[in-house]
């Protein structure tokens, strides 16, 4: 697990390749991850937007950017967190990701970003 902490929210990230949604004979190997947000300020605050930056070993790069994860806009009072699962698909067996959240302060109503921290995407395989 890697996880980061930027203006009291902590980003916590676990990873699982899933060789059930893989298939590597067609350069399609799939990754899910689990991400734990932790509210450690001491306000009210409400994830509005995600960018993602996605690489895999062989060179091809993305982003993503949207709203709220999964469909969710999730608001976190002091002490609260919000987990959710999701997936990235890559064409080779080993990659990365990392990005940010759009946040604002519920009470001042201030936006501001989230580091979520670069996480590695392996292959169980590819570590023999």
């Amino acid at each position: 697990m890697t996880a980061e902490v930027t203006n009291g929210i902590k980003v916590s990230v676990e990873t699982a390749y899933e060789p059930n949604r893989s298939n590597p004979v067609h350069q399609h190997y799939y990754f899910a991850y689990r991400i734990t947000i932790e509210n450690f300020s001491g306000t009210t605050v409400q994830l509005l937007r995600r960018h993602w930056f996605i690489f895999d070993s062989i060179g091809t790069k993305s982003e993503v950017e949207g709203e709220g994860v999964v469909g969710f806009q999730p608001i976190l009072s002091p002490g609260e967190s919000h987990q959710y699962i999701s997936g990235c698909n890559l064409t080779s067996e080993l990659g990365k990701m990392y990005g940010t959240y759009q946040m604002i302060d519920k009470t001042t109503k201030e936006k501001f970003d989230v580091k979520i921290p670069e996480f590695i995407l392996i292959a169980p395989f590819k570590l023999n």
